[in-house]
């Protein structure tokens, strides 16, 4: 069975001030397809964004944000399970930080816990630990995090769902003329240079943080798929049929 990593956004599943009980449960119905065929690693941004449902207070500083994301992580994983029960699924939790992925002991440690919970058929839900990072946000919305996920913890394939739907030849919110790229076989390095903003109020992660992202999984032979997290047909069709109508493919 290959394993995979599902990388979700913030700005997916949250929305102002609320958190998208639709899409969190459309994104869940969709890991349970999921994990009929494959072995399946969430890792999901948006804690601080399910803390801010709770305490309306500015995230424009470290520790408000920190604040925030202690609130958020325990509910965002109680509202993950909740949408998994009828599925006779279960989440479970995986704080993890850089410095994480800059021990060998610690970094088998976690490979040993992700091992374990999905041979329990149990939805390893990673995140990254901001209440005690300091660096904080050191993974662009979670977009890095999960290329190292995949990597380390011997996934074949990182599918990131973003509100992007793919990866364009020149900026789509500039250029009509823009066209998707199917098909990406190396990071040319002049795409790393200017920002393509999402308009996520939530997200810290943008074109260039997924660019960086694929990059690190190629180098790796590895491969990444850039699709919608807002419409799933995409990422079904290339997961569950093997067509691919739509995204990135980074191969």
């Amino acid at each position: 069975m290959k394993r995979i990593v599902v990388k979700v956004g913030s700005h997916i599943i949250s929305e102002k001030n609320t958190i998208s009980k639709e899409r969190v449960q459309n994104l869940v119905s969709f890991l349970a397809l999921l994990m009929q065929k494959y072995e399946v690693i969430l890792v999901s941004s948006a804690a601080i964004s399910t803390g801010q449902t709770k305490l309306n207070i500015k995230r424009d500083n470290l520790t408000n944000k920190q604040v925030l994301a202690a609130i958020g992580q325990p509910l965002l994983i109680q509202i993950y399970n909740e949408f998994l029960a009828p599925f006779n699924k279960i989440g479970g939790q995986v704080l993890l930080t850089a410095k994480n992925f800059d021990s060998r002991r610690a970094t088998k440690l976690a490979k040993n816990t992700i091992e374990a919970m999905l041979s329990y058929k149990i939805l390893p839900i990673i995140n990254e630990n901001d209440t005690i990072d300091t660096g904080e946000i050191i993974f662009g919305d979670n977009d890095s995090l999960s290329a190292y996920t995949t990597h380390f913890f011997e996934a074949d394939m990182l599918v990131i769902l973003s509100d992007i739907d793919g990866f364009y030849d020149k900026n789509p919110h500039e250029f009509k003329n823009a066209k998707l790229l199917s098909k990406v076989s190396k990071i040319d390095a002049k795409w790393l240079e200017a920002e393509i903003k999402t308009g996520s109020e939530h997200g810290t992660g943008g074109i260039i943080t997924k660019l960086k992202a694929a990059e690190f999984l190629l180098e790796r032979g590895r491969k990444m798929f850039l699709t919608s997290g807002f419409d799933l047909c995409v990422a079904k069709t290339f997961l569950l049929e093997g067509k691919q109508i739509g995204g990135t493919l980074f191969s």
